[in-house]
């Protein structure tokens, strides 16, 4: 056992101090402040900054109404100015960057507004957007006029229809229980799905590096081939763990500081406790499956560049899994999601996906979880044997067949 703590604590400790782990947390926590704080930085370039649009106004009479219309609009950084020239004059004011664009308004043959607007690139759309609003209400306005409505009946007439769900199952989730856990579920999901493309690559390349330099044909006498691929998987995790911890104190106290609560904006704050449990466990069980996987084929290969051609299968089962879940997250009472939770290789993101969607039974989530683990189990034998033979392999890129090759070798 003392040998498995020390590969694990060597993995740990020696990717922990390259200078590429480095770099990439450093880079990763950049961009975790900055959007985060995105806000505040989109302020900072565009503080105090009116865009300024020139307004025709040939009724003579909705200048003022579209004014005070965006008047309302607390956010709007729009600066109107009611122009009296030529059409032709005010194209000249965009073209030459006194204005950022110009607005037409006009009647239609229902006396109603119309509005053409010029700029010299319509690719920005928030201003073109906000006047196109502004309008729309305005129109609404007049429209509702024009016919007598009074403003509390065309309020009534705008409010939201009451549209109430209700569920005649004893213990079926209300509406809010399922947005709550459907921000849970999807954060679980992602999170697991760049765990395992991210960290299951690199316990492969940790293989392949000490492989390609010859260490492993020391080890492989010293260590047994459990010992040695738990001891890197396991190490690779709590590499993991810490360059996640590091980035979620960034998030978290950079939304924090901005008024933000990372529980109440997944609206995850009044999740059960048995929910969040499962999420560990099929989260650890997930890792430790797929982990294995890359771990086993690593071992196959003697190059580092024909790591990910070997792994492309395990990474396409990561990616189907992730796109089924995906599915899962507004049908997770299809039959596709019920029968691909009991699939060993998806459960870790399905089962979790109905658990947090539905009230399933005990019994369904115990058959899921035995037939990972005993996954798990297999995997890691098989894995072991494949391990030891395929650490001695060497030459082209290694192929599915060489695993009977590599499982010879270990016999002998």
């Amino acid at each position: 056992m003392n040998k498995f703590w020390i590969v694990l604590w060597h993995t740990y400790i020696t990717k922990l101090k390259s200078k590429s782990f480095l770099v990439i947390t450093v880079i990763v926590g950049l961009l975790t402040f900055g959007v985060t704080n995105l806000n505040h930085i989109i302020d900072f370039f565009t503080k105090d900054e009116k865009k300024v649009v020139g307004i025709i106004d040939e009724t003579g009479a909705l200048y003022e109404p579209l004014q005070a219309q965006l008047a309302k609009n607390r956010d709007s950084k729009l600066k109107l100015k009611l122009f009296q020239g030529t059409k032709q004059e005010a194209k000249q004011k965009v073209k030459n960057e006194t204005w950022d664009a110009f607005l037409t308004i006009a009647y239609d043959d229902k006396q109603l507004p119309k509005a053409t607007y010029y700029a010299n690139m319509i690719a920005n759309s928030d201003t073109a957007g906000t006047l196109e609003q502004a309008l729309q209400q305005l129109k609404t306005m007049l429209a509702t006029a024009k016919i007598g409505l009074t403003p509390e009946q065309v309020t009534q007439l705008y409010e939201p229809v009451s549209f109430q769900k209700v569920a005649l199952e004893k213990n079926a989730k209300t509406e809010e229980e399922l947005q709550q856990a459907r921000g849970l579920v999807y954060a679980i999901v992602f999170a697991m799905y760049m765990f395992v493309l991210m960290y299951g690559s690199m316990i492969a390349s940790e293989v392949a590096t000490e492989k390609s330099s010859r260490v492993m044909e020391i080890l492989i006498s010293s260590v047994s081939p459990v010992q040695q691929m738990f001891g890197k998987i396991i190490g690779v995790a709590l590499l993991s763990l810490t360059q996640f911890a590091f980035l979620f104190i960034i998030g978290f106290s950079s939304l924090k500081s901005n008024g933000y609560e990372l529980f109440r904006l997944l609206g995850t704050e009044h999740i059960p406790a048995k929910t969040l449990v499962y999420a560990v466990i099929f989260f650890l069980l997930g890792y430790l499956l797929y982990a294995t996987l890359f771990a086993t084929l690593g071992s196959m290969v003697s190059r580092l560049e024909d790591v990910q051609l070997v792994v492309t299968p395990v990474t396409l089962l990561v990616l189907a899994s992730f796109f089924i879940a995906m599915f899962g997250l507004d049908s997770p009472q299809s039959p596709v999601i019920t029968v691909t939770s009991f699939i060993p290789f998806f459960a870790p993101l399905i089962m979790f996906l109905r658990i947090g969607m539905l009230d399933i039974a005990d019994w369904e989530v115990a058959i899921s979880i035995s037939l990972l683990i005993g996954t798990i189990i297999f995997v890691a034998f098989i894995g072991a044997k494949i391990y030891r033979g395929g650490v001695l392999m060497y030459g082209k890129a290694a192929s599915w067949k060489d695993m009977k090759k590599a499982i010879e070798l270990t016999k002998k």
